[in-house]
């Protein structure tokens, strides 16, 4: 099946040029119909390609040696949106030269530059930073929103449950994907106004193509119990990185535990099996490929320091929403709601 290509911001991250374009070409292995436009140094993405045949003709560069820094303020990077490898890649899907844009650069300045370039879906006040965790069950848990927005209203969150969903179902191929709102208890009374005023308005929606039943604690979130956990941005992004350090934690104390003694190391042999897989369900780049839902086009944010194979992920993540058509599915589940409420569909306060 031919998809539009995707352009791939090869100055991103914290080794750029040769991660991004392995990352892109492993990509292209599993799926040999992916196209890319690699935005970039051209001398350096040209070396770097020398190393995989299977990229050189499917393969489009175009030039550009400004890069936004890793730590540089999104509002000085918006100023450069126009020169820097970042910019042009998400121009790129502005102007139709490419389906999709991936990036593991800065994430504030990805945000800001794919806002102003692509501007919010009608019908969504602010795009939700998404992205995979994984569970104990058959399939990831999608989180959202995880820093785009430290605050969110029970309107935001609402929105953000129909984009989660919509994601949801194409990652899940559920039908009705099990959609819960963070929070710090699973009581009806629990939790801020905003959150109780969200989990009605979503209890009381019909036609949705989603299981809302109320709340999730953070402790159940990977427990393969839900598929979407609809937040804020400043409580998801702590939850994300509490999450994460807890896996760290783990399995930095099995790996002292396996190496304290002549008997701990004969007990890690034996076990190795199982704290192999352990490693690689906990790997970041395995689930590596987070989205901004509700623009007009599909931007992708990969880990900075991702490896080859988490930049792959990322890629096949944003060909698969593209596949799968994303922005509309989205678009049904507004309408939906909107029709519910009697209200014609709303162009963005965010624009």
């Amino acid at each position: 099946m031919s998809l539009p290509r995707i352009a791939v911001d090869a100055m991103g991250g914290d080794e750029g040029v040769r991660v991004m374009v392995e990352g892109a070409a492993e990509a292209r292995r599993r799926h040999d119909q992916f196209q890319f436009l690699l935005v970039g140094d051209e001398t350096r993405i040209k070396a770097a390609l020398e190393e995989h045949p299977n990229m050189r003709g499917a393969s489009e560069i175009l030039h550009c040696d400004d890069v936004v820094g890793g730590d540089e303020l999104p509002t000085k990077a918006l100023r450069r949106a126009k020169t820097t490898s970042m910019g042009l890649a998400v121009n790129a899907v502005k102007q139709g030269d490419a389906g999709a844009a991936v990036s593991a650069g800065n994430t504030g300045a990805l945000m800001a530059m794919s806002k102003l370039a692509l501007r919010t879906m009608p019908g969504i006040d602010r795009p939700a930073l998404a992205a995979l965790m994984p569970t104990l069950g058959d399939n990831d848990v999608i989180m959202l929103d995880l820093g785009a927005n430290t605050e969110a209203d029970a309107r935001n969150l609402v929105q953000f449950a129909i984009m989660g969903a919509a994601y949801s179902k194409i990652l899940t191929q559920r039908d009705m994907p099990r959609v819960r709102l963070l929070n710090i208890g699973t009581e009806e009374n629990k939790g801020f106004d905003r959150l109780r005023e969200a989990a009605e308005q979503l209890q009381d929606a019909t036609g949705l193509d989603m299981s809302f039943e109320g709340y999730v604690e953070s402790d159940k979130i990977n427990r393969g119990e839900v598929d979407v956990v609809v937040t804020d941005g400043f409580s998801g992004n702590i939850a994300l990185k509490a999450i994460e350090g807890t896996a760290r934690f783990v399995t930095d104390l099995l790996r002292n535990a396996f190496t304290s003694s002549i008997r701990s190391k004969i007990g890690f042999l034996v076990s190795r099996p199982a704290t192999e897989l352990l490693r690689h369900h906990l790997d970041p780049n395995n689930h590596n490929g987070a989205v901004f839902l509700g623009l007009n086009g599909v931007v992708v944010k990969s880990h900075g320091s991702a490896t080859a194979g988490g930049v792959a992920n990322a890629v096949t993540v944003a060909a698969r929403l593209l596949e799968e058509d994303l922005t509309q599915r989205i678009s049904s589940g507004l309408a939906e709601l909107q029709a519910r409420n009697g209200a014609a569909p709303e162009g963005s306060a965010a624009k």
